[in-house]
């Protein structure tokens, strides 16, 4: 039986997540107005970005506190 990530563990993850969706978004996602090419990669840069935070919530044991209990 393959261990899931724990609470915290996943919490970090969609954090560090989120903060790489946004610094990729504003270098080349809908956050660039200057180009057309901005709407293209936003679209695969959000397709991507639920499949990795569903990857990461299906993953997760939201009941098991890992860093704070053995």
């Amino acid at each position: 039986m393959r261990q899931r990530r724990g609470c915290l563990e996943g919490l970090l993850q969609m954090f560090l997540l989120t903060a790489a969706f946004d610094w990729l978004e504003k270098r080349f996602g809908f956050g660039r107005r200057t180009s057309c090419t901005g709407c293209g990669c936003g679209i695969i840069l959000l397709i991507i970005f639920l499949i990795l935070l569903c990857n990461i919530v299906g993953g997760t044991d939201w009941f098991r506190l890992k860093a704070l209990l053995p």
